[in-house]
């Protein structure tokens, strides 16, 4: 009689591990991409003798058939020091239409099969004593990691896509004229 109440419940615990597999494959999942190649280019906010900003609207699409959250999101240059040390540049990452003043990104739910835009801003600042011009005539190419963690019916992920704003982008939005094409220009 014991064999037959554990054969049952093993059973038994089988058959709801299968209806739960079953339920959330029919239920379906978020699934956030950013289309990194669509995202609309790079505009100039401002600039001063120091500094320059710039913005570029980003879409995060949820692919999924359920909310997804997204938790954190962050905007993180990669130009090392040892790439290039005439700016420093700092990133960010706010929702459109949501500005804040701090770096603190707000959790928003995206609808399922919707996109919501994300606004990317990134500042360089001079350094080594020079403008922002004279320092932007030196500029690199501008890797950008976004950084975001999504939550959804399933644990969270951290998910990472990458832009590149590039030196000849920066130099035509902000005015200034790269030192390789002076170069060029002079031979």
């Amino acid at each position: 009689m014991m064999i037959i109440m554990a054969a049952g419940a093993i059973i038994i615990a089988m058959l709801a591990c299968v209806m739960y597999k079953l339920f959330f494959s029919l239920e379906k999942n978020s699934k956030l991409v950013i289309h990194d190649s669509d995202h609309e280019p790079f505009v100039l906010e401002r600039i001063t003798n120091d500094s320059a900003e710039f913005s570029a609207r980003v879409g995060f699409e949820n692919l999924g058939g359920q909310y997804a959250t997204i938790m954190d999101c962050i905007v993180r240059p990669q130009l090392p020091f040892e790439q290039y040390d005439g700016v420093d540049v700092r990133g960010k990452a706010e929702v459109d239409g949501k500005p804040r003043e701090d770096d603190y990104f707000e959790a928003v739910l995206v609808d399922p099969h919707s996109t919501l835009p994300i606004i990317m801003k990134v500042k360089l600042t001079a350094r080594k004593g020079m403008n922002i011009r004279e320092a932007l005539s030196n500029m690199v190419d501008l890797p950008l990691d976004i950084i975001f963690t999504e939550l959804g019916r399933f644990p969270w992920k951290l998910k990472k896509f990458r832009i590149v704003l590039s030196a000849e982008e920066i130099a035509k939005l902000a005015g200034v004229e790269l030192a390789g094409e002076q170069e060029e220009d002079a031979g």
